[in-house]
């Protein structure tokens, strides 16, 4: 095996996902795209936004079933468990609310809600490990954070799957698995300074804003803030916790940041492969071969 080739978040782009398995030199094989020596890593995010999460699931999901590529949780399928699962008081854990429906409406519309292929993705979704450690290569959603990870370690399997209680767990505020799943696949988040608030990119008011925890140099919030719609800028210069910060050199992989511009390496330690698919930007790829730092040259693309 030569190296894994990771790639971002999809959310139901298949036309580019086959694009972009083509230019990586994967062919289909007994209907499953394959290469000669390399495994595909996929980082999460299959479904929700686009117009072909159906096809999305058969093309990965065979191909991690086949041997071809390795899979981790992305936090829109965690919330497609949390929709269809049941939390014992005669609701779901995650609620059916206007907000939350319209955020998965896409997935529930093309796969049919509550339809025997709608249950069949689920048992496959609680499969996917939390997060992949590959020794001199990571790959996570949205945020590699130890602590996040010991904390889940009653939770979880060998393989860093979550179990049907850790699943339960994840869903209840005053239990340390809640926080520790919202890092590691939503990313770290903290109060905005001076009781400020912004609007996300689906207009909802946030008084949060997500840190970029990849980078050593963003110490403050005005440099550490991201997902602002370009408010950044307005922040003070207050110094920011360093708690979620990687320091580790064992190169990281994610996706979830919807990144804007043509795909670019972030840090040589840990990088977002999330370029914005789903909003006419583009579907990516890093090729890894055994490199200890991220070079730009082993990213791949296509446009959505």
């Amino acid at each position: 095996m030569d190296g894994f080739d990771i790639i971002g978040d999809i959310h139901g782009h298949a036309n580019a996902l086959e694009r972009l398995l083509e230019d990586l030199d994967y062919n289909q094989r007994d209907g499953v795209y394959r290469h000669p020596s390399r495994i595909a890593v996929f980082a999460g995010d299959f479904v929700d936004r686009g117009p072909e999460q159906m096809a999305v699931l058969r093309i990965a999901r065979d191909m991690v079933e086949a041997g071809c590529a390795r899979a981790v949780m992305g936090n829109h399928e965690f919330n497609a468990i949390a929709w269809a699962t049941p939390d014992g008081e005669g609701r779901h854990l995650r609620p059916h609310t206007p907000k939350n429906q319209k955020q998965h409406r896409n997935f529930l519309e093309q796969m049919g809600d509550g339809s025997e292929a709608h249950a069949d993705t689920i048992a496959w979704f609680r499969t996917l490990p939390l997060w992949l450690d590959f020794g001199d290569l990571r790959v996570v959603h949205a945020c590699w954070h130890s602590p996040s990870q010991q904390a889940l370690a009653n939770w979880l399997d060998a393989d860093a799957r979550l179990s049907d209680i850790g699943i339960h767990a994840a869903h209840d505020r005053a239990d340390p698995a809640f926080l520790a799943v919202e890092v590691l696949l939503k990313g770290p988040e903290v109060r905005l300074p001076s009781g400020r608030s912004f609007r996300d990119k689906d207009g909802h008011l946030r008084d949060e804003a997500r840190l970029r925890w990849w980078d050593p140099t963003a110490v403050t919030f005005r440099k550490a803030a991201l997902g602002m719609e370009g408010l950044e800028s307005d922040l003070p210069d207050e110094p920011v916790p360093m708690d979620f910060f990687y320091t580790d050199t064992v190169p990281v992989l994610f996706g979830h940041y919807w990144m804007k511009g043509e795909p670019a390496i972030l840090q040589p330690f840990a990088s977002c492969l999330d370029f914005s698919v789903a909003s006419d930007g583009y579907l990516t790829a890093y090729r890894w071969s055994g490199e200890s730092k991220l070079k730009a040259h082993n990213l791949v693309w296509v446009s959505a």
